[in-house]
This record gives structure tokens, C-alpha cells and sequence, in this order.
């Protein structure tokens, strides 16, 4: 299961793709828009701003926008960024691949190899879903429910 934290960032990102590209939103407004505590928001806002996805402004009309655009922020980099490795085991991690405490060979685990199935069709929907898709006319509502 992906964290809170995630669901929240991602229903974040859906509120500044549905918002003019051109206009800062203010936390308070994603706050209360999405219904996520205002700190926490903030916390995952920053670290949004450090990994590029979005940019913030100062001042009267200060806010968040989106750093790139929405079609090329995929649900599978979000989900990374906040919760880490997107593998049910640790020996099928792209990014922090290790050996499985218990195991006497990947090659003949049979577990390891129904789980590869899962990660990568995981995987797959996770790096071809973008936030775009997620505030399309078809797709968005359902998305939402999802991440309720």
C-alpha cells in the first residue's frame, strides 16, 4: 500500500494541473481544496521543490506551480520520491536492490518470480500514468476516488 504521504502528494500535483498553469496556488487553497493538513502539505511541497517537480513564489501573490509539465510527471516518479522503492521485494528493487535475507538463489525462488510479474506490471501502469491523465475528463474522476 502507498502511504498517506503519497496519496496526498499526488492529489496535490492533480490541484496544481487543474489550476492555471500560470497562477501560483496557495497551500491553504490545496489544503482545503483536498482536504490535507496544511504542515503536512507543507512538508511535502518542499520535498516536491527539491526533486524539481514543482517551484514556489513569495509574496502577496505567491504560491506552488507545477516545475514541469503534468503529462511528464508520472505517478510511478511521485511515488518514489515520497515513499522510496516500488517493489513487493527487496531483490526486485530497481533502485535499492538487495538480496533477500532468507534466500538460497534468485534463479530458482519461486516467489521472487510471481512477484516479478507483479512489480513489473506495476511498474508499468505506474510509469505510464501521468498526473495529466489524472485530471482528464475520463480518467480523473476515477483517479480521485482512488486516492481518497
Amino acid at each position: 500500500m502507498i502511504t498517506q504521504k503519497a496519496k496526498y502528494a499526488l492529489r496535490a500535483l492533480t490541484a496544481l494541473a487543474d489550476a492555471d498553469a500560470d497562477e501560483p496556488v496557495m497551500i491553504s487553497d490545496i489544503a482545503a481544496q483536498q482536504k490535507i493538513p496544511k504542515k503536512f502539505l507543507e512538508q511535502i511541497l518542499l520535498d516536491l521543490k527539491h526533486h524539481g517537480i514543482v517551484v514556489s513564489r513569495r509574496g502577496k501573490q505567491g504560491g506552488y506551480l507545477l516545475l514541469k509539465p503534468a503529462h511528464t510527471i508520472t505517478f510511478g516518479e511521485i511515488l518514489r520520491i515520497i515513499d522510496g522503492p516500488i517493489a513487493p521485494l527487496p531483490c526486485l528493487s530497481i533502485t535499492a536492490y538487495r538480496k533477500c535475507d532468507d534466500c538460497d538463489g534468485e534463479q530458482t525462488c519461486e516467489i521472487r518470480h510471481v512477484f516479478a510479474k507483479v512489480a513489473d506490471a506495476t511498474r508499468k501502469v505506474l510509469f505510464s500514468t501521468t498526473i495529466a491523465d489524472a485530471v482528464g475528463p475520463r480518467q480523473g474522476a476515477e483517479i480521485t476516488r482512488l486516492l481518497a
